[in-house]
């Protein structure tokens, strides 16, 4: 029996700001992966008061953070910025760690997705490169242009990991679209697929006690016809049911 819209559990989703017309905003991909996975989604406003993310997320059953344009500032894990660096948009950062820290608290149940993944691992005490061509020799590119729901590169997925349960096998492809990525995980935080070139590609929360996954590439694109981006919101979704 499908459940009712009242027992769905209520998903909160970040947004994106437009810095030139001051505009809160986000693709309806999102929204769409999770209302399908039997989730109820709702956007969320960068707004950082820590009052209003606390009452916000106290409501919610499960946080998803969604990529972004921009990067995060490499202030917070100890660095200047680097000559290929991206725009930063303070508001996502803050409202990130904000939310991040009220996740740890409370576990509350996390997907994190490309930026929003790059956030928990920097919430961690982890630190990204900064920019995947001029600092990581070797890579390949890994911002593919349109159409960006085409599977784009190999990821090596790790066997007794729950990615390695959702994806059914120990290889796929997936898209990419970004220009950092992980260079140090944080504390807690288990590296469970890499590209072929070493890129970090998703990492798990060591901890049985809590469901907190972040992959760097975005399952919600071209969902409806992929069943590993299928799974990895329906697990998120069941989990935040659960709580």
């Amino acid at each position: 029996m499908s459940k009712t819209t009242a027992d769905r559990p209520l998903i909160g989703i970040t947004t994106r700001l437009d810095l030139r017309d001051q505009t809160f905003y986000l693709r309806r991909y999102y929204a769409e992966a999770v209302a399908a996975a039997g989730g109820v989604p709702v956007y969320l406003p960068l707004i950082s008061d820590g009052n209003v993310i606390q009452s916000l997320a106290a409501r919610l059953d499960g946080i998803l953070l969604s990529g972004s344009a921009s990067d995060l500032d490499p202030g917070l894990y100890g660095e200047e910025p680097h000559p290929q660096i991206g725009p930063v948009v303070s508001e996502r950062d803050t409202t990130d760690l904000a939310l991040l820290g009220f996740i740890e608290e409370q576990r509350v149940p996390l997907f994190a997705i490309c930026f929003g993944l790059q956030s928990l691992n920097v919430s961690r005490g982890g630190t990204l490169y900064q920019d995947i061509p001029s600092q990581v020799p070797g890579a390949f590119k890994h911002e593919q242009g349109p159409p960006v729901d085409r599977p784009y590169h190999t990821i090596d997925i790790v066997p007794d990991s729950l990615l390695a349960r959702l994806a059914g096998t120990a290889t796929t492809r997936v898209n990419s679209t970004h220009h950092q990525s992980i260079k140090t995980p944080g504390r807690d935080l288990r590296v469970t697929a890499t590209a072929l070139d070493g890129v970090i590609e998703a990492i798990e929360d060591t901890r049985q006690d809590r469901f907190v996954v972040g992959v760097q590439w975005h399952p919600e694109m071209g969902w409806e016809s992929n069943a590993f981006s299928r799974a990895l919101f329906s697990a998120f979704v069941a989990a935040a049911g659960e709580r």
